[in-house]
């Protein structure tokens, strides 16, 4: 397996992907299996990429790594929590149920939260609706 740092050419996107080898990342490319995951554009190359070197200070960077870690995770956590206090949850229907909010002003909501697709979120924003991605943790993961 090789890991490569990848730019894509239409948004600056960087992102980091594996492949089983070099000839694969090519064979992809090739057939044009390979797109950044924002904009879907195939223009999609490699950066130049350091291999991480381990020396005595990695225990130290992978503590604070972990720190780090936990302390996003703990915010992210009490968002989730606040959000399930104060908003309705409508699971797959959330680009539905903010339109009806939208366009029906008698319609009365304390706010809500579900999932959506990028498209659907793009659409909404269009349309003038205020909705945001948000990261979500899974309590099962917890």
């Amino acid at each position: 397996m090789i890991k490569y740092r990848l730019l894509c050419k239409n948004c600056d996107l960087k992102f980091d992907s594996w492949f089983a080898s070099s000839n694969e990342f090519e064979r992809l490319k090739k057939k044009k299996l390979l797109n950044c995951h924002n904009c879907n554009s195939f223009k999609v190359e490699k950066t130049i990429m350091a291999p991480q070197l381990i020396n005595s200070n990695s225990k130290m960077i992978k503590k604070v790594d972990f720190e780090k870690y936990n302390k996003v995770k703990k915010t992210i956590i009490g968002y989730q929590k606040f959000i399930k206090e104060n908003f309705k949850y409508v699971g797959d229907n959330f680009a539905y149920e903010a339109r009806s909010i939208h366009y029906n002003s008698k319609k009365k909501s304390k706010g809500i939260y579900g999932s959506a697709s990028k498209e659907d979120l793009k659409e909404l924003k269009e349309e003038g609706i205020d909705a945001q991605m948000i990261p979500w943790i899974d309590e099962s993961e917890n």
